[in-house]
């Protein structure tokens, strides 16, 4: 089985990256041919500012390696640096629906939240992610509950594509976790948590210090109950539970059985020491990795390397398929 998913260098990775993300790719390591890539070019699609996009490449790199990924048991490269990803987008907009693009709900919110110009490519986003994928043929793609509607019109593209043109394409899965797959913000629990559009308190970043992760969660919205236990009018509360619980790797029943009659006090504090125990061996890596920009820039080419080759045999028989450059 083939693995890829995909991380934007955008802002520093956060605990909602770490559970729904980061922990996933550390996993699909040990279950079949996983390849994974920081999608600088979808950080082009909003404004931001060349040199720190950058060093977000060299912090991204540093946090997924300190976190577990592996080069010699993965593929880790960076997107730009393999062009067949840029084509393959090319070529699938020719079995891409406008009215598909239209739809896609990150589209909306995030063409809603710019200020000044919404490029057309934050609308095309969706088909490069596609080709992302694609392009490997991978057989899932380990991905945060926000991201279920990008593979499933990733499929749609795949399906049309095979039946336009012949069996080419994988139609890929998505894996998402059972738990934790969707972590909000601490001040707003109705809203994901996001270095970008969250609240700066409400956001656990993956390398903050012990002491500013415990003051986040101290101060965590819950409501005016006391009972630690899920409910839709407990926004909070549950997203703290879910919390645990993806940490812990135990079911969200079994928190809200083992803080039966516990004060959201205690809870809260609970939550915060197991996070800080969760990420420490990640924030102590971290240091040294992210120090040694060569030796991050080596692992991205080598790991480029490895993606070409997978995606040029790929992209070789999508030009094959539609007719497209000489024949071989």
């Amino acid at each position: 089985m083939r693995i890829f998913s995909g991380i934007q260098p955008t802002g520093r990775k956060h605990l909602g990256n770490y559970i729904g993300a980061i922990v996933q790719y550390v996993a699909g390591q040990d279950r079949g041919e996983a390849i994974y890539c920081i999608v600088d070019l979808h950080a082009l699609t909003v404004a931001y500012e060349p040199p720190a996009l950058r060093e977000a490449v060299y912090d991204t790199a540093a946090t997924l390696l300190a976190a577990g990924l592996d080069p010699d048991r993965c593929i880790f490269f960076r997107q730009s640096d393999v062009a067949e990803h840029t084509e393959l987008t090319w070529e699938l907009s020719a079995v891409t629906a406008y009215g598909d693009l239209n739809r896609m709900t990150q589209f909306k919110d995030k063409a809603g939240a710019q200020r000044d110009l919404v490029s057309a490519g934050l609308f095309f986003y969706p088909v490069l992610m596609a080709a992302d994928v694609l392009a490997y043929r991978a057989h899932e793609v380990p991905v945060g509950d926000d991201q279920r509607q990008h593979v499933e019109l990733m499929r749609d593209v795949a399906e049309r594509f095979n039946q336009r043109f012949g069996e080419t394409l994988v139609l890929p899965e998505a894996r998402i976790p059972e738990v934790g797959a969707r972590i909000m913000d601490l001040q707003e629990p109705t809203n994901k948590m996001s270095t970008t559009g969250g609240t700066p308190q409400g956001t656990v970043l993956v390398l903050d210090e012990p002491d500013v992760i415990a003051r986040k969660f101290r101060s965590a919205v819950t409501d005016s109950g006391s009972e630690v236990v899920r409910g839709v009018d407990k926004a909070g509360i549950s997203n703290l539970i879910d919390i645990l619980a993806a940490v812990r790797g135990v079911a969200p029943e079994d928190v809200e059985r083992e803080f039966a009659g516990s004060g959201y006090g205690a809870f809260k504090n609970a939550v915060a020491n197991a996070v800080i125990d969760y990420l420490a061996p990640v924030r102590e890596r971290y240091q040294a990795l992210r120090a040694d920009e060569q030796a991050l820039e080596e692992t991205l080419f080598d790991g480029a390397e490895k993606a070409r080759a997978i995606a040029a045999e790929t992209l070789a028989d999508v030009r094959r398929a539609m007719g497209v450059g000489p024949v071989r």
